[in-house]
């Protein structure tokens, strides 16, 4: 077993802030933000230099909060192409 970061002291959600989409630290920074981010080729140490009030631990626990979605989700197979 993988041993993962514990997201649930990084990761908010608040009614008022993005639509109570899951944030990082309280910021208007959402866990969606750091996943689009990476996925479009930014790497984690670009993330820090772009965005300085970001820690690592904050990327982190999002890819672990995303993961632990997706454990959860239980859904299986690749979203239809658009």
């Amino acid at each position: 077993m993988i041993l993962m970061i514990d997201w649930r002291s990084r990761i908010t959600t608040e009614p008022d802030k993005l639509g109570g989409k899951p944030c990082l630290r309280g910021m208007r920074f959402s866990v969606l933000d750091v996943l689009d981010y990476l996925a479009g080729g930014m790497s984690i140490d670009e993330m820090l230099t772009e965005f300085p009030y970001l820690e690592r631990d904050d990327i982190l626990a999002a890819l672990a909060y995303a993961a632990e979605r997706e454990r959860i989700s239980g859904t299986a197979g690749v979203p239809p192409a658009s």
